[in-house]
């Protein structure tokens, strides 16, 4: 395996009665999230899962593996606390001296690489001290959206039971009548294909893009790759989200296209929403490969158990590309 530079995966996954994200509530009535396409040329309203959702499962799972694995975390990331560093900075008097100590905004960002690797993959925005220090996600994930024509939403009628506080024996009255609250609501389920998009900047692991050096060694660099490309195969094994304890989605099938940079190009993707998209995929990197040879490698499937196997793969072999130092830096 050649050392990665960036990673792709462009994918259709088949979900069946998920409600894995929605608007809210109006009344007894639970909002499904819509969003409009283009697609065959029209504009098209279909369900939709937000990116912030997924990378939000994909947090979930990098934050136990990180904590398996023994990287460096703040607080905050091992509490898995939205807030990552920030949250040491404001409870930790002691680190907060030494990031001020540090003198400017690169070596701020050198010692906050260093000290947590939740934070250097799934970015943060420093703000204590009047800060504006950004650290840009390494991985990011478009909206999980519904092909057209392949995708509907049904909404299901549901009674919650409420029974009487203060007495009653397990909410009957003297008649045998159900003596409680009866809450009628409606919940949505949708069913279909789903187009999928992530992308991964594997060189800038450890990167500070301020100084435009790293701020961790090449070991520190590769334990955290293959974190990340892990995190990323168990958010397609188990997609987290709203209402699973009712409404697990079935996941019948995944099929698509993982590209691999071992160059400074990018790893071409092409959305889902497109039928032919792994041919085109596959001609963008043929055209790529003749410009740099052998930049873009390629690895299709046509299963949840095949994309499993791509990505095992990687995750055994991935080395994160080294971009070179400027020079005086």
């Amino acid at each position: 395996m050649k050392p990665v530079f960036s990673l792709s995966i462009a994918a259709r996954a088949v979900l069946n009665l998920h409600s894995l994200n929605n608007e809210g509530g109006e009344g007894n009535q639970i909002q499904t999230r819509m969003v409009n396409i283009f697609a065959d040329n029209r504009l098209h309203s279909v369900n939709a899962i937000s990116g912030d959702m997924f990378k939000h499962i994909q947090s979930e799972h990098l934050h136990r593996l990180a904590v398996q694995a023994d990287l460096p975390l703040s607080m905050g990331a091992r509490l898995f606390n939205a807030n990552r560093i920030n949250y040491d900075l404001d409870v930790n008097k002691s680190f907060l001296a030494q990031l001020s100590a540090a003198g400017n905004n690169a070596a701020e960002l050198d010692l906050i690489l260093r000290h947590c690797a939740v934070t250097d993959m799934a970015g943060a925005l420093i703000t204590v001290g009047n800060r504006s220090l950004p650290r840009k996600s390494v991985v990011e994930f478009g909206w999980v959206v519904g092909i057209p024509g392949s995708v509907k939403t049904d909404s299901y009628f549901h009674v919650k039971f409420e029974s009487e506080r203060g007495g009653g024996s397990a909410g009957v009255d003297e008649s045998g009548s159900i003596a409680g609250k009866q809450t009628p609501f409606h919940r949505p389920a949708s069913s279909g294909v789903y187009a999928i998009v992530v992308q991964v900047e594997a060189a800038r692991i450890g990167f500070n893009d301020i100084s435009q050096r790293y701020a961790v060694d090449a070991d520190q660099r590769r334990k955290r790759l293959r974190t990340l490309l892990e995190s990323i195969l168990y958010t397609f094994i188990e997609p987290a989200g709203a209402m699973r304890t009712a409404q697990n989605p079935h996941i019948l099938d995944v099929s698509g296209v993982i590209t691999v940079s071992s160059n400074v190009i990018p790893a071409p993707c092409i959305s889902p929403l497109k039928d032919d998209f792994v041919t085109d995929v596959r001609r963008v990197a043929e055209s790529l490969n003749q410009l740099h040879p052998n930049a873009i490698e390629l690895f299709s499937f046509d299963s949840l158990g095949a994309f499993a196997e791509q990505m095992s793969q990687l995750i055994r072999e991935a080395e994160p590309f080294t971009l070179p130092a400027v020079n005086g830096a």
